[in-house]
């Protein structure tokens, strides 16, 4: 990092320090951010003094949140299955994130510390990782400089860099070029993200294209067995599953689903929401009660057999997909902007969406590959609802090239454990 640009980041980090020191405990996402991280450092030394055996490589992975969690997963299980010798570290940064990182089959699993070079050297030191292996974007200039000055190979896998991202600006690119210089290894998901990530300072033969591991993600997660919850929610009905809604999708949802069910009566609808407060869900209770509909949540008895199934916990909804004939994926409506929609399609369900989906790539894809389409209010929604939930040849034709376009970017998992076992030969 530049010399000038040491002091204010220096000062970041007191200040984030002191935060960790003062902020009380709490439900809030900021408050359970800060409260664990209070005695990380020593909580890093302990397992490191504890469990760490120096006859053994560690790969650190770190994801910040689930999202990037996710598309290293797939990595990681390969790693599991084919290096039983390789202890593995997995760090996040988002509270969000907590649960998920728990489900990871690592020997440590905790929050990353703030980033600060005292932070980094004294984590570095304890873990003593045999490769530092960041997932998608989240690289960090203090703990990436402790890393490489240590000798520790650093790398990337599912890199993206997007051309509005704020890491290109002037400040950033200052801030962060001494990090990306260090980097060994980058698996970028096309060829445009490997372009910029050369641009940022990433040594050009350094750089390589191994593609997007949430399409390994997703496709391994449809081949599995359904769960018993989910085989006892296995209708004949038309269904159609709508994850990851907010307030400003459903305001197109529910009224086009209400013109649905005057035309195919028996049609069910499951509604993940993307938050699950109190309020939202009641909303939803509501208008199904005004249309005289029965509603069952997630777990209650009698599931199977609702119009409209209500899903009040989060971690289930890459498993429900399994129940869509058609997939309506949320956040196109939303600032938010577009979820994922490589889950649906695994399953080879067609998928629809609202317009907000110009940060994803693989909604152009889709719509491109005639598996899905994006609408733009009640109207057409209805219009494609009724089209592919009352004609099973549509719905069939336009399912299998949703799962043919997951199908075509597979790979990248063993490409991206190509690169990570490069990294533990240096």
């Amino acid at each position: 990092m530049k010399s000038l640009l040491r002091i204010p980041y220096a000062f970041a980090g007191l200040v984030t320090d002191a935060l960790v020191r003062v902020v009380p405990a709490g439900k809030s996402k900021f408050r359970r951010g800060v409260g664990g991280r209070r005695g990380l450092v020593d909580r890093y030394e302990k397992w490191g003094v504890t469990f760490r055996d120096a006859a053994r490589p560690l790969v650190w992975f770190h994801a910040p949140s689930v999202g990037e969690g996710l598309q290293a997963l797939p990595v990681i299980e390969l790693l599991r299955l084919r290096r039983p010798d390789v202890q593995i570290a997995y760090t996040f940064y988002s509270p969000s994130a907590e649960e998920f990182a728990n489900s990871v089959r690592a020997d440590f699993v905790d929050y990353l510390p703030f980033d600060t070079f005292d932070h980094a050297a004294a984590v570095v030191a304890a873990l003593r990782p045999s490769a530092l292996v960041f997932s998608k974007l989240d690289i960090w200039p203090a703990l990436t400089e402790c890393a490489a000055a240590a000798g520790v190979p650093v790398g990337v896998i599912s890199a993206t860099l997007p051309e509005s991202s704020g890491r290109r600006g002037f400040i950033a690119r200052a801030l962060l070029g001494d990090a990306y210089r260090s980097i060994d290894r980058v698996g970028a998901i096309d060829e445009a993200d490997a372009k910029r990530l050369r641009e940022q300072g990433v040594r050009g033969g350094r750089v390589t294209v191994t593609g997007d591991t949430r399409y390994d993600q997703v496709w391994m997660r449809a081949q599995r067995s359904a769960s018993p919850l989910i085989q006892g929610l296995r209708s004949s009905r038309p269904t159609l599953v709508a994850g990851s809604t907010w307030p400003s999708d459903e305001q197109h949802l529910l009224p086009a689903w209400t013109t649905i069910l005057n035309k195919i009566p028996d049609a069910r609808l499951v509604v993940a929401p993307h938050e699950t407060s109190d309020a939202h869900l009641r909303s939803i209770e509501s208008w199904t009660r005004s249309r005289s509909l029965t509603l069952a949540r997630i777990d209650a008895t009698g599931g199977q057999s609702a119009d409209v199934i209500l899903v009040d916990r989060f971690g289930m909804l890459g498993d429900l997909y399994a129940l869509a004939d058609v997939a309506f994926v949320g956040g196109g409506f939303h600032s938010e902007g577009l979820h994922s929609i490589l889950e649906p399609a695994a399953f080879g369900a067609p998928v629809l969406f609202g317009p907000r989906h110009e940060k994803s790539r693989e909604a152009a894809k889709l719509i491109q590959a005639g598996g899905g389409a994006e609408i733009t209010g009640v109207a057409d929604l209805t219009i494609r609802l009724a089209d592919w939930l009352g004609s099973v040849t549509d719905r069939d034709a336009a399912g299998s090239s949703a799962r043919a376009m997951v199908q075509n970017g597979l790979g990248a998992a063993e490409r991206s454990y190509e690169l990570v076992t490069a990294l533990l030969a240096r």
